[in-house]
């Protein structure tokens, strides 16, 4: 008997023959394609298909170095630029490429998959080192950043100047890498990479700048402007002018003519036109017809131009033509405090008092007397207002007029410059002492000299002794001042608050004797004995024939030391 087959179920063995081919499949696919990359896979054109992952990394190392490109040319707004990739940390990333291009694994799904598939191109992964990338284009802003400019105009030796705008570019450093990771992946090198950048607009448009040009710049450069100030009459050429003459924008970019009024002032062309009018007022002179006050000689009062007026006839000139480029300056007329006209208001009508110093003649003292006299002839001081020699006289310099003299330093004489001023101090002060007037600050000079009435006199030093007097007359007083080598006086003009004064020189007391001494100093001047003493000079002010009152002045003088001058060797003359 024939063992009997127990029969199977067509799907059974329909499934039966599935698994089999399955298997089979999976092995046939695991032995061809497991570790290897898919036939037909290419990057960038090179075939990798079928070679090993380490064969096919050294293929494309090769081959995307050669690929690659070596410099990318890249342009932030109108200016062109290259960077190196390298420097900026582009690569290809040989193993993530590898890994887009390996067969993918030993599952039944991918094994078999891979006999029925080829791997086709694969675009090889980029890397990129951001901070690499972030200094590399740091440097690139460096060179490729623009500023914005604005329009512009200017004047330069009498001719229009255009500066054309430019619009400003910032490098975007963060937005850029992106834009760097593209153009190294398109792996073009005849193509420029704009990168991505912040734009800035200029605010004169070229527009506004052909405008300013059109109808300013041109006709204020087409031909010279003449001004009329104070009688005096001068022409400013398109140099002269343009070389203080601006364009500046306003808010809204609007370009506004600025013109430099005080350098302008200051040019040759205008002060050497206008050298002729009086900068300062002068008061009117006055003289005495015996006891009473005359006006000798008029009032003159002052021209001023100033800056701003300059400016303000200049501007609205340069846009004219012909004739209308032709104009006038205001000037400001500063009138003196003392004209013929009010001088006798002021209370200037006779005089208070006069003083008179003799002396020996000297170069320098005829010099320092005579400038001293000068500088103080026709002082005004009006009602509580306090005058002061130095303010007055000024330093007493080779500059202001004064030379070396012989004065009183350190209780003895010596060249200095000013030497013989002293005597004006004194003179002005009897005239103050007489006049009535209130001192303020005063000083003798440390020991007596004979020429001087004793206890009424006064010396200066620059920075250290001054002779002030405050007018409490109640009107202004002017002061009168004349030289010759031998004399000086000095009277002060305005109106008696007291009928007299007189002076009353009391004795001589603590008397102190000299000494002898010798002085090799190379600016000795020999100088005899005198004893010091103290004094008191009393003012005495009189109205209605008695007496008002008394003011004491005391006077204390060290000794005369007698001087002999002795040269040393290094002093003495070959």
């Amino acid at each position: 008997m024939r063992p009997r087959i127990a029969s199977l179920p067509p799907v059974a063995l329909a499934g039966s023959a599935l698994t089999v081919g399955i298997g089979g499949l999976y092995l046939t696919g695991l032995l061809l394609t497991g570790g290897e990359i898919e036939a037909g896979t290419t990057v960038r054109g090179m075939d990798i298909g079928g070679l090993t992952r380490e064969e096919a990394a050294r293929k494309l190392e090769q081959h995307l170095a050669e690929a690659g490109p070596r410099k990318l040319a890249v342009q932030v707004g109108d200016r062109k630029g290259a960077v190196d990739p390298r420097q900026a940390g582009l690569a290809f990333d040989i193993r993530e490429t590898l890994d887009r291009a390996t067969s993918t694994g030993a599952d039944p799904v991918s094994a078999i998959g891979g006999l029925f598939r080829s791997g086709g191109d694969i675009e090889p992964v980029l890397r990129v080192d951001e901070d690499k990338a972030r200094a590399t284009l740091g440097k690139l802003a460096k060179t490729l950043d623009q500023k914005v400019r604005d329009g512009a105009v200017s004047f330069a030796g009498g001719r229009v100047e255009q500066t054309a705008p430019r619009t400003g570019y910032a490098l975007d450093v963060d937005a850029a890498i992106g834009s760097l990771r593209t153009s190294f992946l398109r792996g073009t090198t005849d193509s420029v990479t704009v990168l991505p950048a912040h734009e800035t607009k200029p605010k004169v448009t070229a527009e506004e700048t052909r405008r300013a040009v059109r109808e300013f710049a041109r006709p204020a450069m087409s031909a010279p402007v003449t001004l009329t100030a104070g009688g005096k009459r001068f022409t400013l050429t398109p140099a002269v002018l343009g070389e203080y003459l601006t364009m500046r924008p306003d808010d809204a970019g609007r370009l506004t003519p600025d013109l430099d009024s005080k350098g302008l002032r200051a040019t040759p062309a205008v002060t050497g036109a206008l050298n002729g009018l009086p900068t300062t007022p002068r008061n009117a002179r006055l003289g005495l017809q015996g006891d009473k006050a005359v006006v000798t000689a008029d009032a003159t009062p002052a021209v001023e131009v100033t800056d701003k007026a300059l400016g303000k006839a200049v501007l609205p000139l340069l846009t004219g033509a012909g004739t209308a480029r032709t104009g006038e300056v205001a000037t400001r007329r500063i009138q003196p405090e003392v004209t013929r006209e009010n001088a006798a208001r002021l209370g200037l009508t006779e005089k208070m008092s006069s003083f008179t110093v003799d002396f020996e003649p000297a170069a320098y003292r005829t010099t320092n007397v005579g400038r001293a006299v000068e500088l103080i002839n026709g002082s005004v001081v009006m009602p509580n207002e306090t005058w002061s020699f130095n303010r007055t006289v000024g330093e007493r310099t080779e500059a202001n007029g004064f030379v070396d003299g012989i004065m009183i330093y350190d209780d003895q004489y010596k060249k200095a410059p000013g030497g013989g001023v002293s005597a004006v101090a004194t003179t002005v002060f009897n005239a103050m002492f007489f006049a009535g007037v209130k001192p303020v600050e005063h000083g003798a000079h440390s020991f007596y000299i004979e020429r001087y009435p004793e206890g009424r006199e006064a010396t200066v030093a620059w920075g250290s002794l001054d002779l002030r007097f405050t007018n409490d007359s109640g009107k202004a007083i002017y002061i009168q001042a004349e030289s010759t080598d031998t004399s000086l006086t000095v009277s002060f003009l305005g109106t008696k608050k007291y009928d007299e004064i007189t002076s009353v020189k009391g004795p001589r007391t603590d008397v102190r004797q000299p000494e002898t001494k010798v002085s090799t100093d190379e600016q000795c001047v020999p100088q005899t004995p005198l004893e010091g003493f103290d004094v008191t000079v009393e003012r005495v002010f009189h109205n209605d024939g008695r007496e008002v009152k008394r003011e004491p002045f005391r006077t204390h003088y060290t000794p005369r030391n007698e001087i002999t001058c002795e040269e040393t060797p290094s002093t003495r003359q070959p």
